[in-house]
């Protein structure tokens, strides 16, 4: 074996043995329904900032977000704003449902949302959300971590066999355990996420040629972008600003029938904006609810939202991320023939040297990794070991030659542009490549693991519990609950196994239906004028919407000979947008024509509770206005249409010589200082409005059935 495989090997063992530890002691401490699926409400407050931010930050950020900012370029990374986003929805909604369980001994959001609306119908379509949100979710996950270690052993592990392989682990600590056992491990995992991205984007840093060369590199990529008319950017075409896609949005938004058809990219304002809602609905699923019932009190909740996510998570997209993406391409910039090419003093126009780059493009892009690995070969050998590699790519057969290919040109696409990067490490330093991909497997079962255990809670507590056995025993429960892990488990490798090419489609549907969550959220923590035909049929018609702007939904009306005038997210608006504009729509609407006297004194219930223990002291209340404007501002000029102006403000996009003081393209710049108000305005929000603060009035339990506490809860069903 390899010295890669033999680290490999013992690195993931360390942690492996980590894993099962807490899947032992888990199962040794969980004695009742609640111990299992909300871990008695006990999660600690450091436990609950790591866990939580790791279930928010899966192996997608770890592998698939640098690979489409290195594909779509700096538009698509405005996407990294979703570290401020999604604890920004858990700082809207997480501390109100904390209180409503703590009243009234809530284990699952069915139970919650069931007798707040008295409908059994809002806690089936809450099961179908879950479902929807956890298989997909799940499955890639599972299989992201199955090609990772197919790359890593150069193929002697196939992708399905390591798939399941390394999903059998994490199967034990979460049936075993409970969610109890998730929060440890996820906050070993979130240790593990964050070291590896940082590290591997300082090690791409360093390969580029350190942070001079690195920021030249970035001028080519662009000024090439330019001469090709786009030809290096998977949108095949410039902006219709006729700026390099890769170092601008293209506009606020494009009247397209798809977003495949826009002009220079698909990621608009609009486009940024509505892609936050569906990253948004991470926070808002189910599964983060009975995140939010497992905690002692509120206190972790402020910490984690402002310095844990939007600050640490922030910080690690916006610099480490970014610098993977773009190293990606300019690999090579710190050989001699690079800087001649990427010299920004190079007196000559774009015009003249234009030949010269089109000829040198490849070697300039390759050259230089391969002479670091191999100094004992002379130029002339590695620009005829690229050569081989690349016409054994344009052949179709496995290339020999160690080397880099440049993803976006020679058909890799965004997967696999850090396990490249973790490549590049096997033959110098094995250990760190091995310790990294262990990081990068942490990152994959973090969020999977959550979604794991909450699913089989609320399956076994919703429909086990309450139609099948409603005097079902603690062990019973815990045992079906261990029961339906496996099934989710089972399910999930199927999906990932046999539905390859709808899994990434599959797994985007998952997050856009998770943010119609919103509404019913809404309802109950802010709004009691929502009614349940209003919150039921707004939801419902959410969830269709989301489908119906999807390949997915688009395919199966096809298949009924119905063809929709439209593609996949219309207008450059994403397929959660059309959801939740078309789901508030209808609730608003519905809501209007069905109230009731009786139901909605029932639904006071609740808001007079969070009126009397959450609502802000009179002599805040002035900081209501100023927080509207605050947010509101953030998210129009960071993360929508105001985004535009970024393109150009610190420096034009199509001349690098005007770039700001470090060499940063404007848009870079324009996201690091959004990033560093989005932390400011968290901050705001969470402390000064006192959003994801601890109540000062200490809260009365009403129900408890670890405790056989029921002073006759009228909210209970």
């Amino acid at each position: 074996m390899s010295a890669m495989a033999w680290w490999l090997l013992i690195f993931v063992g360390l942690y492996w043995s980590y894993c099962i530890f807490w899947g032992i002691k888990g199962a040794l401490w969980a004695r009742t329904a609640s111990d299992y699926f909300v871990a008695g409400r006990q999660v600690s407050m450091w436990v609950f900032m790591l866990a939580a931010t790791a279930t928010s930050f899966s192996g997608w950020t770890f592998v698939g977000h640098p690979g489409l900012i290195y594909v779509d370029g700096l538009q698509y990374a405005y996407a990294s704003f979703y570290a401020i986003t999604i604890p920004f929805t858990g700082m809207v909604f997480l501390k109100r449902q904390w209180m409503i369980g703590k009243r009234w001994g809530y284990v699952t959001p069915g139970e919650m949302f069931s007798d707040y609306f008295r409908s059994e119908s809002i806690r089936m379509l809450i099961l179908v959300v879950a479902l929807i949100f956890a298989v997909p979710y799940l499955g890639i996950q599972l299989r992201a971590s199955g090609f990772l270690f197919n790359v890593l052993t150069d193929g002697a592990l196939g992708v399905e066999v390591g798939m399941w392989l390394l999903s059998a682990v994490v199967l034990f600590y979460v049936a075993s355990g409970g969610l109890r056992a998730v929060a440890y491990v996820d906050a070993m995992q979130c240790v593990l996420l964050m070291i590896g991205i940082s590290a591997i984007g300082v090690i791409a840093l360093y390969y580029a040629g350190g942070w001079v060369d690195f920021t030249r590199g970035i001028a080519a990529v662009a000024e090439w972008d330019l001469l090709n008319q786009g030809a290096g950017h998977r949108s095949g075409s410039l902006t219709p600003a006729g700026h390099s896609g890769y170092v601008a949005v293209p506009g606020v938004i494009q009247w397209v029938p798809g977003a495949g058809a826009a002009a220079g990219g698909v990621w608009t304002g609009m486009m940024n904006l509505t892609y936050m809602f569906a990253l948004m609905g991470i926070m808002a699923s189910p599964a983060f609810t009975m995140w939010a019932f497992s905690n002692t009190n509120p206190r972790p909740f402020a910490p984690q939202q402002t310095w844990m996510s939007s600050f640490g998570i922030g910080f690690i997209l916006f610099v480490f991320t970014a610098i993977q993406a773009q190293a990606g391409h300019i690999l090579g910039a710190n050989t001699d023939l690079a800087k001649d090419v990427f010299d920004p003093q190079y007196e000559e126009t774009l015009g003249q040297y234009r030949d010269l780059f089109e000829t040198r493009q490849d070697a300039v892009l390759q050259r230089g990794l391969i002479a670091t690995q191999n100094p004992d070969l002379s130029f002339e050998e590695v620009d005829r070991r690229i050569e081989a590699g690349l016409q054994a790519l344009r052949d179709g057969e496995d290339p020999e030659a160690a080397g880099w290919v440049d993803l976006v040109r020679d058909g890799g696409g965004d997967g696999a542009l850090v396990p490249q990067l973790l490549g590049m490490l096997q033959a110098t330093a094995p250990w760190l490549a091995a310790l990294l991909a262990v990081c990068a497997l942490a990152a994959m079962q973090s969020t999977g693991a959550a979604y794991m255990s909450t699913t089989s809670g609320m399956f076994t507590r919703d429909l086990l519990k309450r139609y099948l056995m409603p005097n079902v025993t603690h062990k019973v429960q815990v045992f079906a609950g261990r029961l339906l892990v496996t099934a989710l488990v089972i399910a999930a490798l199927m999906v990932a196994t046999f539905t390859t090419d709808a899994l990434v489609l599959l797994g985007g549907l998952a997050v856009a239906v998770g943010t119609q969550m919103w509404v019913p959220l809404a309802a109950i923590c802010f709004f009691p004028w929502i009614t349940r035909a209003g919150a039921v049929l707004g939801l419902a018609v959410g969830v269709i919407a989301v489908l119906m702007t999807e390949n997915i939904g688009i395919n199966v009306v096809s298949g009924f000979g119905i063809e929709v005038p439209w593609g996949r997210w219309p207008w450059t608006i994403h397929a959660a947008g059309w959801g939740i504009i078309l789901n508030i729509g209808v609730a608003v609407a519905v809501s209007a024509v069905t109230q009731n006297r009786e139901e909605y004194e029932h639904r006071m219930t609740f808001h007079n509770f969070l009126r009397e223990h959450a609502a802000l002291p009179e002599s805040k209340r002035h900081l209501i206005p100023i927080g509207w404007i605050i947010v509101v501002a953030w998210f129009f000029f960071g993360s929508g249409p105001g985004m535009v102006i970024g393109n150009w403000l610190f420096g034009h996009p199509n001349d690098p010589t005007t770039w700001w003081v470090f060499g940063m393209p404007s848009i870079w710049v324009w996201q690091l200082i959004f990033w560093v108000l989005g932390v400011a305005m968290m901050w705001f929000c969470c402390y000064k409005l006192e959003m994801s603060t601890v109540p000062e009035k200490e809260i009365e339990i009403l129900f408890d059935e670890d405790a056989g506490v029921d002073r006759g809860a009228t909210a209970r069903s």
